[in-house]
C-alpha cells in the first residue's frame, strides 16, 4: 500500500522543503498548495509502502503503521526533521489513532490515551482501561468510538452516548456528530446552522436524533465536514445534506459558479471586442434557462455521479469531499484552492470529478482520508492480466 496527497502542505503535512525543515512557516505557492498527488514520506521506511492507516487535521497529519512493532509517526506542525515525519515512541503496540489540532488519541488493546499536543508532559491528559480481547488482534475499538461514550476534540475529551444507540461508527466535525448505528440507522447532533444535521431545518440538538430522511435505508458509513455531511447506503448510494456555498455537497453552488464566471470573464473579454453579440445579450440569454442553486440542503440528497458507480468509503475537508468506488476510482469535488482536489489545478467544482492521475499510473485507490484542506489517499498497483 502506498500513500498519496495533495493540498494544503504549509507545514510539511505531505512534503518537506528547506524551508520547512528549519522549522519556519512557507509562503511560497509551491511548498503550500500541492495540486498533483505527491507520494508520502515517513522516517520509517522512506515511502510509506507497508501497511498504514492516516488520520488528518488541519496542520498535521498522523500515520499508523501496522506491522508486528506498530507506531505512530507525525507530520506536520512542530514535527519536521530530518523526514517530514516523525515516531511518537509511547506509540509503539497502537492500535489505532486519532488526532486533532490540540490532542492525539492512541488506543492499545488494554488502554486509550489522549496527549495534548501543545504540552510536553510525561502522562497523558486522559486515559481509559480497557478490557482486551485475547482472540483478536485488531483494534478493540474504532476511535472516536470508545467504551460507552467518545473522544471528543476539545475537552472534556471523553463524552458518554446511550448503549440504545448502538454505535457502529462515529464522525466528528469541531461542532456536529453523525453516528451510524449497528442497524444502518444515522443519528446527528451538534450546531445545525446549515442544515448538517440533515432535519430538513437549521436547529441545533443537543442529543442524537435519528435522521428520519434515512430511515428504511441502510446506511455502511458516514462521514462530516466543516458543516456538512455524507453517508453511504448499504447498495453504494452517496447521500449529501448541509452547507453547498463550494459545491461539497456536489451539488449547483451559485456562489461558486459566479466565481467560474468571473474568472471566465476576464480570460476571454476580449473576444467580445469584434462579436456580433455583447456579453450583456449573452447574458440574458443565459438568463433564460436559469439553474436552480442550492446553498444549504437540509435534507439528504442522492447525489448522482456519472459514470454511475457504488461508492465505497467517502471523506470530508472542511469544504471538500472525497469518495472512492468499488472500482477503486478517486472522486472529489467543493473546495479547491490548496489543490485539495487533485486535479492539478487550484479550480472548484461542485460537480464529481475523477481524479485522473491514479487511472493513469494504474493505481487502485483503496482509502481517502481528507484533512481540512487537504486530502490523502491509499493506492494499490493494479493487476495487469497475463495474456
Amino acid at each position: 500500500m502506498r500513500w498519496f496527497g495533495f493540498g494544503f502542505n504549509a507545514f510539511g503535512q505531505i512534503y518537506v522543503r528547506e524551508k520547512l525543515l528549519k522549522g519556519e512557516y512557507s509562503d511560497a505557492a509551491e511548498d503550500v498548495k500541492v495540486s498533483s498527488p505527491t507520494e508520502l514520506c515517513s522516517q520509517l521506511d522512506c515511502c510509506v509502502r507497508n501497511e498504514c492507516q492516516t488520520q488528518a487535521s488541519w496542520s498535521r497529519r498522523a500515520s499508523l503503521h501496522l506491522n508486528s512493532d506498530s507506531c505512530v509517526c507525525l507530520a506536520g506542525f512542530d514535527s519536521s526533521e530530518s523526514c517530514n515525519a516523525r515516531p511518537v515512541t509511547r506509540s509503539r503496540g497502537c492500535k489505532d489513532v486519532l488526532i486533532s489540532e490540540s490532542f492525539l488519541t492512541l488506543a492499545f488493546s488494554d488502554r486509550i490515551e489522549s496527549w495534548d499536543l501543545q504540552k510536553q508532559e510525561e502522562t497523558p491528559s486522559w486515559s481509559m482501561e480497557i478490557k482486551p480481547h485475547p482472540e483478536s488482534s485488531g483494534p478493540c475499538v474504532t476511535l472516536p468510538l470508545a467504551p460507552g461514550g467518545y473522544i471528543a476534540p476539545l475537552p472534556p475529551l471523553y463524552r458518554p452516548l446511550s448503549p440504545h444507540l448502538r454505535a457502529k461508527r462515529l464522525a466528528l466535525s469541531s461542532e456536529h456528530a453523525v453516528l451510524l448505528g449497528a442497524s444502518g440507522a444515522v443519528y446527528t447532533w451538534g450546531l445545525g446552522s446549515h442544515g448538517q444535521l440533515g432535519h430538513g431545518d437549521l436547529a441545533s440538538e443537543e442529543k442524537p436524533r435519528i435522521v428520519e430522511a434515512l430511515w428504511g435505508m441502510p446506511m455502511s458509513h458516514v462521514a462530516t465536514g466543516g458543516w456538512h455531511s455524507v453517508s453511504i447506503s448499504d447498495g453504494g448510494d452517496l447521500y449529501v445534506w448541509g452547507w453547498n456555498e463550494s459545491g461539497q455537497l456536489g451539488l449547483p453552488s451559485r456562489g461558486l459558479r459566479k466565481a467560474l464566471q468571473q474568472q471566465s470573464s476576464q480570460q476571454e473579454g476580449a473576444r467580445y471586442l469584434d462579436a456580433s453579440t455583447s456579453p450583456a445579450e449573452e447574458s440574458k440569454e443565459g438568463e433564460k434557462h436559469e439553474e436552480v442553486f442550492i446553498s444549504i440542503q437540509a435534507f439528504p440528497a442522492l447525489l448522482d455521479v456519472t459514470p454511475p458507480c457504488e461508492i465505497r468509503t467517502v471523506s470530508c475537508g472542511c469544504r471538500h469531499t472525497a469518495a472512492v468506488t468499488t472500482k477503486g476510482d478517486l472522486y472529489t469535488w467543493g473546495w479547491g484552492d490548496y489543490g485539495q482536489l487533485g486535479q492539478q489545478n487550484l479550480l472548484s467544482s461542485d460537480e464529481p470529478q475523477r481524479v485522473e492521475f491514479f487511472r493513469e499510473q494504474q493505481m487502485h485507490v483503496t482509502d481517502v482520508v481528507c484533512g481540512a484542506w487537504n486530502t490523502f489517499a491509499a493506492v494499490v498497483e493494479e493487476e495487469v492480466a497475463c495474456s
